[in-house]
């Protein structure tokens, strides 16, 4: 099929099916995605049968071993990566947070860290704090009428070859643009840097391969891939072997517990193998075939072709509105469908002039107020954001430019 089944997909979620959201559209996917039937169904069977410690000589405990190694094995495979390159942690912002001290143990007093200005403060926060410890912190910062991170402005931050590690995401949550991350981490691997991706805001519009990309470290939320709520986090071998283990002393050895010192929630890795479930069986549906890497692939195409026909008309509606200000870029092509909009209502308020007319969406700085300072965006006000994932209609972006008209 050269068309995304958009009824197929959404008979695959069963808040579709949902009574109590019957009549709602929702555009809040950038903060969290409905889950995939096949994530519940693991997660009910690992509570049900399985919800003891893993690993042990007993059936429920192997079987429950099993089954959250078959979720990180999937998942690497996915990626284009190792099966124990992939680490689960409570969230993206404490796997950040865990990273950042590994670093602070690494790295030597006057190397410096690259930040930007677009992200979200989960891979923002803890890399600036590490200047308490002597690190230099070097900020990319964002062209402030269009909130892009030009690729060239980076050069000049790693000239002098003190830079160690480039920490940027792949696509602003308010923001929108994609940016170009197979260039920036060439450009930083060839200035002798590490680089962390934050997926976050990308990851939940198709999987990506890491191998390729050319990041360092890659991290996204589980559940805002139609998952459980687990940040994951890939982290190539070289540079976590390299850095220091942040778990117990007696698990360095493997690479996949380095940088989980807190145990980790086995039913949720073990539901996360849900994820892969889906994209396999969305690809099987539309006649994607072909190794792990090759079918994540045709699925991410198959999503991104669906969002791209469904974005440009809302984004030509905002950009004609006098009143109100669209951050990031206004061609769908280049942006992934997470909507952020300044005017002169409070963010959380046109959220909520919204919700009388069936959209859920969001309000607020979205803990990016460093973009939105940076592009003269009052955080106290906030934007309104719109976000959406390949499981939205047609239908669904025409009743939001409906509402919108109206309370905008």
């Amino acid at each position: 099929m050269s068309e995304l089944d958009i009824n197929w997909v959404r008979a695959q979620f069963p808040a579709f099916a949902e009574p109590s959201l019957q009549g709602q559209a929702f555009f809040e996917n950038a903060g969290g995605s409905y889950t995939c039937a096949p994530v519940i169904d693991r997660l009910t069977r690992f509570y049900h049968q399985r919800k003891v410690q893993p690993y042990g000589p007993y059936e429920a405990s192997t079987l429950a071993g099993l089954e959250m190694d078959e979720a990180r094995r999937r998942l690497a495979a996915m990626m284009g990566v190792e099966t124990d390159e992939v680490s689960f942690g409570p969230s993206t912002t404490q796997n950040t947070y865990v990273l950042a001290q590994a670093f602070r143990g690494y790295l030597l007093r006057g190397d410096a860290i690259v930040v930007t200005d677009q992200d979200h403060e989960a891979n923002s926060g803890s890399w600036r704090r590490l200047a308490d410890e002597g690190l230099e912190i070097r900020e990319w910062k964002i062209d402030p009428d269009t909130g892009h991170l030009d690729p060239a402005a980076l050069d000049d931050l790693l000239a002098d070859g003190k830079v160690r590690l480039v920490c940027f995401p792949h696509c602003s949550n308010v923001v929108g643009e994609i940016n170009d991350a197979v260039a920036i981490c060439a450009k930083a691997r060839a200035a002798g840097a590490f680089t962390c991706v934050d997926g976050v805001s990308y990851a939940p519009h198709g999987f990506v391969n890491v191998d390729a990309l050319g990041a360092d470290i890659y991290l996204f939320s589980a559940y805002k891939t139609y998952g459980p709520h687990q940040g994951i986090m890939v982290i190539r071998r070289g540079l976590g072997d390299a850095l220091p283990n942040q778990g117990h002393y007696f698990n360095a050895d493997a690479l996949y517990k380095r940088f989980t010192p807190a145990g980790p929630d086995h039913a949720q890795i073990a539901a996360s193998a849900g994820m892969a479930d889906y994209y396999e069986a969305l690809a099987a549906h539309h006649g994607i075939t072909g190794d792990a890497v090759t079918v994540t692939a045709g699925v991410h195409d198959l999503m991104r072709t669906h969002e791209v026909q469904l974005l440009q008309p809302l984004l030509d509606f905002l950009s004609s509105k006098a009143n109100a200000h669209l951050l990031g870029p206004a061609q769908a092509e280049n942006r992934a469908p997470t909507v952020a909009v300044a005017a002169a209502q409070a963010g959380p308020d046109l959220a909520a002039e919204l919700a009388r007319f069936g959209i859920m969406a969001g309000g607020g700085d979205f803990y990016a107020t460093r973009a939105l300072e940076a592009q003269d965006v009052d955080p106290e006000l906030g934007v309104l954001r719109v976000s959406f994932t390949h499981y939205t209609t047609k239908s669904e972006v025409d009743k939001l430019i409906s509402a919108l008209d109206k309370v905008i």
